[in-house]
């Protein structure tokens, strides 16, 4: 069963997103107002050395009031190639410049409300460059080993869905066969 989105007029907008009022018609004929969330597509980085160590960032979200693990992330600007962005954020966030990245995935965090993609991408070598510039995104920037992953996961430990994906799909590329 499609739902069909008939029309949309925006009741609020700034920089980050927009708040869209959807007329929607769904299979029976029948119409409602669906509010739903415009955004900018995210791009989202990391890399793993030859240790098998994921560069993570340890972060407060005030939103949840929850601390947790993530990989660097922002929006895409305007006109900015998603990739671009990702290693970008990246050395912004943390303070290393991503070797020649690839894509890992890209997910769609809460499709029932939001338009927003995240595309995360991952280096197997990285340079750092210095202190990040965006130092107020997290408290603490660390390397841990992707065999805890999965644990982490399972201790909510890394509460963001797609950097719970991201890191997964990392742990079973990388350490799956070993």
């Amino acid at each position: 069963m499609q739902w069909t989105n008939l029309s949309e007029q925006t009741v609020y907008e700034n920089r980050w997103f927009r708040v869209n009022l959807a007329d929607v018609e769904l299979p029976d004929g029948r119409h409602l107002d669906h509010f739903l969330i415009r955004l900018r597509a995210v791009a989202v980085a990391t890399v793993v050395n030859e240790a098998n160590e994921v560069l993570l960032l340890w972060r407060h979200r005030f939103i949840t009031d929850s601390w947790g693990w993530e990989l660097a992330a922002g929006v895409v600007e305007d006109g900015e190639d998603v990739e671009a962005a990702a290693a970008r954020e990246m050395e912004e966030e943390t303070g290393w410049r991503p070797g020649p990245l690839k894509h890992l995935l890209t997910v769609e965090p809460a499709n029932g409300l939001i338009d927003a993609r995240h595309h995360l991408f991952w280096s197997e070598s990285a340079e750092y460059t210095g202190h990040p510039k965006d130092d107020f995104e997290s408290s603490r920037r660390e390397w841990i080993p992707l065999k805890l992953v999965p644990d982490m996961v399972a201790r909510g430990e890394v509460p963001a869905a797609n950097m719970a994906a991201g890191l997964l799909l990392l742990h079973h590329l990388r350490l799956a066969d070993g």
